[in-house]
């Protein structure tokens, strides 16, 4: 496996001065940028996280929650998927989230796997994924994910739609998908991404005004990052791996995960059935948080965080033992 520079946006990341980001192609021929945020300065570092990051996002999006990791004595790394920051986007239209089908999304978990054996980093590793990252990471745990512990913020193992709206919206997708219409936006979702279109005071990411401020500053500095609504055929795509994802038995292996009392993307029903019957798994509801607790207001986003990193510390010391 080749990998070559890429660009890396250390003027919007607010990252370690060492974040590094790197080009690499799947079997497909599909082109993704991975980065690696950095390693602690110890000679025993506790491992390294994987982030797995949420449907539009970016890695230079990630720069605080690593460099915060990396003082908890974890290296970093995490991807930009295909269809979204600077990785291949498969349509003409290159505003549109779109996918052809989501196991694709797993060649590209493979590669950051890759990058990290390139790299030397230190075991033993662990999973984060966040919103659309979370579905994508519980269905690589499923395929044998290496690692001694997961985490989830907002994972998408369900979508927050109305109960007499969500089998129309399955039929929906269902036929844009066969009638050729897949590259088509869903209905209501439009090429401007999202934290350009809303306004703070309407926004479902975050409380933090400064936060969703430097989120706006990210993409009017390098739109060339930015991404608008899902094609149908990626609707229809997720819809049907989470269906299946609800079914399969949770992985053995310990999993904490935190959703905002106030989240409306992910569905939270949904991720407290599934918790329940993880065998080692915690869930946490955070009082008034929405759905991107790592990029909440900063006393939710470091307890997050710190809460992860024990959780991990946790499981390392577990199967060392």
């Amino acid at each position: 496996m080749t990998f070559e520079p890429a660009p890396f946006f250390k003027d919007i990341a607010n990252a370690p001065q060492e974040a590094r980001a790197y080009w690499a192609t799947a079997p497909d021929g599909v082109r993704v940028r991975l980065a690696h945020y950095g390693t602690p300065a110890t000679d025993t570092p506790k491992g390294t996280v994987l982030l797995f990051p949420g449907r539009t996002e970016y890695v230079e999006k990630y720069g605080p929650a690593a460099a915060r990791f990396i003082s908890h004595g974890f290296a970093c790394v995490a991807i930009d998927w295909r269809g979204q920051g600077l990785a291949d986007r498969q349509l003409d239209d290159p505003a549109t989230g779109h996918v052809g089908a989501f196991r694709e999304y797993q060649h590209d978990a493979d590669l950051l796997l890759e990058l990290v054996r390139a790299l030397g980093l230190p075991r033993p590793l662990f999973l984060l994924g966040h919103s659309m990252g979370g579905g994508i990471g519980l269905r690589s745990l499923h395929r044998g994910l290496p690692v001694d512990a997961a985490a989830f913020s907002g994972p998408m193992w369900g979508i927050s739609l109305p109960g007499v709206v969500r089998p129309l919206a399955q039929v929906l997708a269902t036929l844009s998908h066969s009638a050729g219409f897949g590259h088509t936006y869903v209905p209501s979702t439009k090429p401007v991404t999202y934290v350009l279109g809303t306004d703070f005071h309407d926004n479902t990411l975050t409380r933090d005004r400064e936060m969703f401020d430097w989120l706006r500053r990210q993409l009017t500095v390098h739109p060339e990052l930015a991404l608008g609504g899902p094609s149908m055929t990626w609707l229809n795509e997720a819809l049907r791996e989470m269906r299946i994802l609800r079914n399969l038995p949770p992985p053995e292996i310990p999993c904490l995960t935190w959703v905002g009392a106030n989240e409306r993307i992910v569905d939270i029903p949904t991720i407290r059935r599934l918790m329940t019957n993880w065998p080692e798994g915690t869930l946490r509801i955070v009082p008034e948080a929405e759905h991107e607790l790592m990029m909440e207001v900063p006393v939710t986003r470091d307890a997050f965080i710190d809460a992860i990193a024990a959780h991990f510390s946790v499981a390392r010391r577990r199967a060392a033992a």
